[in-house]
């Protein structure tokens, strides 16, 4: 692969830019229109805010922003912090945390640290294509291993069948949870809503590889888009090809719109489906959350259907956590059946 590249101090813009450890920004014609911002790190380690109702402490995060480009995606506001906006600046201008393997490997030395489970894919995604070429992740997960630390990843992206050697590997040495996002089979649709991604049969196809390999993994259908992906035939089809994949769990998520990612998505809907606005509008007014009605009529269409798949176990039987994005921060939005 060709990067063209400059360095930190050599473009006005990046004077403007709210990055710690600017080593360098890179373009390459393999991610037209992308420009990868290369920073070293001083922690990669994050604690969770007390209040939140994730059940995970900890969260690592190589990368901030996605070329993944979901147009519902909930960490879209998360990129204003470092002084980009949350629309087309989260797609295009992606931070890479050059040294995050190192880092992790040292804060997770540290006499403090009690081992508690780490999430990965909480904010953006882990394996997005830029991970082919940086390969964060294999140093990131033996530096999990090897202090024994138990770890779990959320991924849309099929660059993580690179890893699943390394994977089986360190998952007889610590708890390893995998969790593959799979928001709907409709192909065209699918290039439209989150254009960035792997294709729906090719994340089912990693689902299997996983599975082949004795891993756990469960499936996120998330999020659920209404009036586009909520019907019970899409769902029911969407979980028959999860179960036929071997997926170990799936948990269902209603799409909520967050400050950034409302913005962005109500221009997509506008765009692509503008006869849907106005339901949106009575879906979710103001609120970044679904209408408690529609979460109900949701949450009786998914019950019969994880059970006629397999999915209605007792939340007791699960051996492995599925890490679980933010958008399930309130319980009632969330309707699983392990």
């Amino acid at each position: 692969m060709r990067w063209d590249s400059q360095r930190a101090d050599s473009d006005p813009q990046q004077a403007l830019l709210g990055l710690d450890g600017l080593v360098r920004s890179v373009r390459s014609p393999e991610f037209a229109g992308v420009t990868f911002h290369e920073v070293r790190a001083r922690s990669v380690l994050n604690r969770v805010p007390g209040q939140s109702a994730v059940p995970f402490s900890w969260t690592v995060n190589p990368y901030r922003g996605c070329s993944h480009a979901c147009a519902y995606c909930f960490a879209r506001n998360t990129h204003t912090y470092l002084e980009f906006d949350a629309g087309r600046d989260f797609d295009t201008q992606v931070v890479v945390k050059i040294n995050a393997p190192e880092v992790l490997a040292r804060q997770l030395k540290r006499p403090s640290w009690r081992r508690e489970h780490v999430a990965m894919g909480t904010n953006t995604d882990p394996y997005q294509r830029a991970e082919g070429r940086y390969r964060l992740m294999p140093g990131i997960i033996r530096a999990f291993a090897e202090s024994g630390t138990p770890f779990s990843i959320l991924t849309k992206g099929t660059t993580m069948s690179r890893d699943i050697p390394l994977l089986r590997s360190v998952a007889g040495d610590v708890e390893v949870g995998l969790g593959v996002s799979i928001a709907l089979l409709d192909r065209e649709l699918q290039r439209r809503v989150e254009p960035g991604t792997p294709s729906p049969q090719a994340r089912l196809e990693l689902v299997r590889r996983l599975r082949d390999a004795g891993l756990p993994c469960g499936v996120m259908i998330a999020p659920v888009l209404p009036g586009l992906t909520d019907s019970t035939e899409q769902l029911d089809a969407l979980l028959a090809e999860v179960a036929e994949a071997g997926a170990t769990s799936a948990t269902v998520l209603a799409l909520h719109l967050r400050p950034g990612a409302r913005e962005w998505y109500a221009q997509w809907l506008a765009r692509e489906h503008p006869e849907l606005v106005d339901g949106y509008r009575k879906i979710y007014g103001r609120g970044s959350y679904a209408a408690a009605g529609y979460r109900r009529v949701l949450a009786a269409r998914v019950g019969p259907l994880l059970r006629r798949h397999g999915f209605a176990r007792d939340r007791g039987e699960a051996s492995h956590r599925i890490p679980t994005p933010r958008e399930a921060e309130v319980v009632p939005e969330q309707m699983t059946l392990l």
